[in-house]
């Protein structure tokens, strides 16, 4: 078994990734990978919190598949949303989303 520190440095270093990626990306689809990243961090997260403090509970599994159902509602609207705005602007960066103001 993993010990809880280096799972927690694994699950903050995702973190991190995933907010850097989130933040410098152009392209849609790299920013939808990146919150995938920051999501997945914290499913790690619950689940070491969970088998540290109480291991006969699972409440921290329970919580990740409530995530996991989240982060798929919200990758298939942010799919929809994004090939509406490939097919007006035939475009997937974050650029042409900045165009949908007016």
């Amino acid at each position: 078994m993993i010990p809880v520190k280096e799972a927690l440095i694994l699950a903050s270093l995702l973190f991190a990734i995933g907010i850097y990626g989130a933040l410098t990306r152009k392209n849609m689809v790299g920013i939808f990978m990146s919150i995938e990243l920051i999501f997945n961090s914290a499913c790690l997260s619950f689940v070491i919190f969970t088998r540290y403090l109480d291991p006969a509970k699972l409440s921290g599994e329970i919580f990740v598949l409530f995530i996991i159902s989240i982060a798929a509602a919200e990758i298939a609207i942010g799919l929809a949303l994004l090939l509406s705005i490939y097919r007006t602007y035939k475009d997937v960066s974050g650029d042409a989303i900045s165009l949908m103001k007016g």
